[in-house]
């Protein structure tokens, strides 16, 4: 990322350094970075939307808050780790409208949000500021989740979770169901601590196309638990793991259908159209290991 220091991005600005400094008390804009050495250092992707707004606008607050709604520099998982240290819940959804003004949502979710929260939950000071990081980056995919459309799939996939309580995992999770969801697919969340036989018991009244073990490394003593209770409900819907890629054959009875929620819904769409075009010749078969 390229940067300049303070007289030069007030030569840029037509302004002086003093203006530059006093914006950055009053609004939080332009936020230069700082060298090694303690100098201020501004971003030349945020300065030039200022300077087209300052000959638009009639005072430094409007161009400042046009310079930020148009939102011209990429957005980036740093850009929302700036925001998630500020506790700025509004800098952390001006983030993702701006990159959801070049990607799709999943893209978004995939290449900011989830390595934006997972580099927060690294630093190790950062208690506080990890803890706003999840619950912003949750209600964020709760709420694109109720702006999917409806389901056109009757028969629901089911995702079988194996995440931590708020982790990055129990995040991926949520980002796989939106996807879904948005891609029209029928969608049922359970826990993979509850007992095999609710398993069981609920795999028979959902009755799923197929069901994904998520939720990060899931033990080989889970998977199997799983693997039989989805034996016993005798549903023959096939089950699959979201992960990097497949195990070395003898380890996993169950395919990867990719590392992360993009190609997992792709995969799991063209299974989808496949089985409605073969269900006639399928029926009564069973596919519990294979997809």
């Amino acid at each position: 990322m390229s940067g300049i220091r303070t007289m030069s991005a007030a030569e840029l600005l037509g302004v002086s350094p003093r203006a530059l400094r006093d914006w950055e008390r009053r609004f939080g804009y332009p936020k230069p970075r700082r060298t090694p050495a303690g100098h201020r250092e501004y971003d030349l992707a945020e300065l030039e939307p200022l300077r087209q707004a300052l000959m638009e606008a009639h005072s430094v607050s409007s161009a400042i808050e046009l310079a930020r709604r148009r939102g011209t520099r990429p957005s980036s998982p740093a850009r929302l780790v700036e925001a998630f240290g500020l506790f700025d819940e509004s800098m952390a959804d001006r983030v993702m409208e701006e990159s959801l003004a070049f990607r799709s949502v999943e893209r978004s979710v995939e290449e900011v949000l989830l390595p934006a929260v997972e580099m927060a939950v690294e630093r190790t000071s950062w208690e506080a500021e990890s803890k706003f990081a999840f619950n912003w980056a949750t209600g964020w995919l709760f709420a694109a989740r109720r702006a999917a459309p409806p389901a056109s799939h009757v028969q629901a996939i089911v995702l079988l979770d194996a995440s931590a309580h708020e982790s990055v995992e129990s995040l991926r999770v949520l980002a796989l169901e939106l996807a879904l969801r948005r891609a029209s697919m029928h969608t049922v969340l359970l826990r993979c601590a509850l007992p095999p036989g609710r398993v069981t018991s609920a795999i028979r009244k959902i009755d799923p196309m197929a069901l994904v073990v998520c939720g990060g490394d899931v033990p080989q003593g889970t998977v199997e638990r799983l693997l039989r209770a989805v034996r016993q409900a005798d549903c023959g819907a096939p089950v699959y793991e979201l992960g990097e890629a497949e195990h070395p054959s003898g380890t996993r009875a169950i395919r990867s259908v990719g590392p992360g929620s993009v190609d997992a819904t792709r995969q799991l769409r063209t299974y989808a159209v496949k089985r409605a075009e073969l269900r006639p010749r399928a029926h009564g078969r069973r596919q519990y290991a294979t997809g």
